[in-house]
């Protein structure tokens, strides 16, 4: 994740630079082989709940939030405009791909 956290765009602050790195490296080593999981309910997205040198709390994004009715909102929004924008492409690629997008919104 190298996005934004903690709130949306003046709220929050930008991913640490080496919680990203760690969580790229841990994916690549295989290090997130056999941890536990949790599915996001607005993106379908498999968010590990640890992660080697990563502080649990910041592997969730809702969790980061102060207001998490807020990031329900900002996160379905973003799900629905993900959806409204896929549209124009639905045509051009595989059942699999329209699938993959989000569930919810």
């Amino acid at each position: 994740n190298t996005g934004w956290t903690g709130g949306p765009y003046g709220v929050g602050s930008r991913m640490k630079i080496q919680y990203t790195r760690a969580m790229i490296n841990a994916a690549i080593s295989g290090r997130l082989v056999g941890v536990e999981y949790e599915t996001d309910p607005v993106f379908g997205l498999h968010l590990p709940k640890s992660c080697p040198d990563v502080p649990a709390e910041v592997l969730n994004p809702r969790n980061t939030w102060a207001d998490q009715e807020a990031y329900d909102r900002q996160a379905v929004d973003l799900a629905r405009a993900f959806r409204r924008n896929f549209v124009d492409y639905a045509d051009a690629v595989s059942d699999s791909v329209c699938a993959a997008g989000p569930p919810a919104g």
